[in-house]
């Protein structure tokens, strides 16, 4: 049987506004290979870009592989490492008896991802000069400003942010 891969991951998300336009990117990392992810959509949320960034990252990895994954999210890495995100699944994706919890979409998919392969989930200080997070940083922000983004099919405007 062969080892899994390692592999770093760093990822971060941008909204410009928020709700807004917004980006993710994504850096993996293995031995001497390097490959650099980004997308968006046109009406979205921060929070939702890093998932979506740890997503596109855990789901570019072709077979099991043992991952680091630096996130500038304490919402992304503290759900997970902490087991938020598992609990709000197991409880039919509620916090708490009376709140539900926020992008159940995503939380599945990502949690999906985290049992293909074996992921550390490491927070890192955003704009801290990281290179890897600050490049990042870069592809999600441009990625937010591209013209003719999609829209998100999982994002829903609360009626706050209608007003």
């Amino acid at each position: 049987m062969t080892r899994p891969s390692d592999v770093i991951i760093y990822t971060d998300g941008a909204c410009i506004g928020n709700p807004g336009p917004g980006g993710y990117g994504a850096v993996l990392l293995s031995e001497e290979n390097r490959k650099e992810l980004s997308g968006g959509y046109a009406e979205t949320t921060n929070n939702r870009m890093e998932l979506m960034a740890a997503i596109v990252g855990l789901g570019a990895l072709n077979r099991p592989c043992d991952v680091i994954l630096y996130s500038d999210s304490k919402y992304l890495v503290d759900a997970i490492e902490k087991g938020w995100a598992r609990k709000w699944k197991a409880n039919s994706w509620m916090r708490n008896r009376r709140e539900r919890a926020i992008n159940p979409d995503l939380w599945e998919r990502l949690l999906s991802l985290t049992e293909k392969h074996n992921v550390a989930f490491k927070w890192v200080r955003g704009h801290a000069g990281v290179k890897e997070n600050e490049r990042c940083d870069q592809l999600a922000t441009t990625a937010a400003k591209g013209g003719g983004l999609p829209a998100d099919p999982g994002y829903k405007a609360s009626p706050s942010s209608l007003l």
